[in-house]
């Protein structure tokens, strides 16, 4: 493996061995917590233009397999892991991670001291950072001449509408950067299912004559998407179900007149415990966030919390007190797990048998 460079805008540098695309490639460097679902991770449309540092210090050892996909064309900028593990003697694997992020193009790098780095992530916040040949003046230049878009959603959402078919409920998605997760999920109770893209009109919705909507997950600032998306929200959870996930969630609180503030620091993983208000019990699910929304800044006579991060405080469930609408921040469909809050999609499936009666 040939040597490489991982820069950061502060102007540090980390050399280690590539793997992976031999690409130059530049984004946010982020860093995910999760010991478990590289292949998830790396796959999920939130990560879009991200490099992703693992805290787990050996990647690789269960290779990829055709199960744990969550975007059939995976956009992240990156990797970048302590250890890696590039044989598997995982019995589903089907090619190894490097295979894997060379058909991709994806650039990897390893042998980096990854404790170092997410310590100093937690203190500076996200960073602008490159995966280099060398790291000389023209790379910091180039690297701190990039600017990141904020056009996200646009670049990985679908253009136009698909079918997932099936002969159940009616659903329709809108597709912020939609994880497979969510799909399996619906597909498991064997919901006939249209993706819709994320400019769709509440009339484009209503049209389909669905018996529920789901609000996808997606990358970015929910504030950078416009007031039109917002509108079709208020619209449609008037009328029909409404169940909205992470990016999903954070745009179903402003439609309702609640307000987001950027975290610190973001926050991926799964080792936060999630409080469920009603019930008082604790469960741990997937988390990808970098914004939350603001306690105080909830209408409560429009909306009720209810569900609480118990680490850092922030709202991570709403649900309306006039229609059958409900969010979460977290990532009910369990991928990669802990799979504690499948159940709330057994809720939206009431929430669809309700409305029919």
């Amino acid at each position: 493996m040939a040597k490489r460079y991982l820069i950061l805008e502060d102007g540090s540098a980390y050399a280690g061995e590539g793997f992976g695309a031999g690409a130059t490639t530049s984004g946010e460097v982020i860093f995910n917590l999760n010991l478990l679902g590289y292949q998830e991770t790396i796959t999920d449309q939130i990560y879009h233009n991200q490099i992703i540092i693992f805290a787990q210090p050996a990647i690789g050892n269960v290779g990829i397999n055709h199960d744990s996909y969550e975007s059939i064309l995976p956009t992240a900028k990156g990797m970048v892991v302590r250890d890696l593990t590039n044989i598997s003697t995982n019995r589903l694997s089907k090619l190894s991670l490097d295979e894997f992020l060379r058909q991709h193009n994806i650039p990897g790098i390893s042998g980096i001291d990854t404790r170092h780095l997410i310590r100093k992530l937690r203190t500076a916040g996200p960073m602008k950072g490159s995966i280099v040949d060398v790291a000389d003046a023209h790379a910091f230049d180039q690297l701190n001449a990039t600017v990141l878009t904020n056009r996200q959603v646009d670049q990985v959402a679908t253009p136009k509408p698909y079918p997932n078919p099936d002969t159940g409920k009616n659903v329709v998605v809108i597709d912020f950067g939609l994880k497979h997760g969510i799909l399996r999920q619906l597909s498991e109770r064997r919901c006939n299912v249209t993706v819709l893209p994320w400019t769709a009109s509440a009339q484009d919705v209503l049209n389909l004559d669905p018996d529920g909507v789901l609000l996808s997950t997606g990358p970015g600032s929910p504030l950078d998407l416009g007031t039109g998306v917002l509108d079709m929200i208020r619209e449609v959870q008037a009328e029909i179900p409404l169940f909205a996930i992470g990016l999903g969630h954070e745009l179903f609180a402003l439609a309702n007149g609640a307000k987001l503030t950027p975290l610190p620091v973001e926050y991926h993983g799964s080792g936060h415990p999630i409080r469920r208000i009603i019930t008082n019990d604790i469960l741990y699910a997937t988390q990808g966030q970098g914004y939350a929304v603001v306690a105080k800044s909830i209408d409560r006579d429009r909306l009720i919390t209810t569900y609480v991060d118990l680490i850092n405080g922030t709202v991570q469930g709403l649900r309306h007190r006039d229609f059958p609408a409900f969010s979460v921040q977290f990532f009910a469909d369990g991928a990669p797990g802990p799979h504690e809050s499948r159940d709330l999609f057994d809720e939206f499936m009431e929430a669809m048998t309700s409305r029919e009666g």
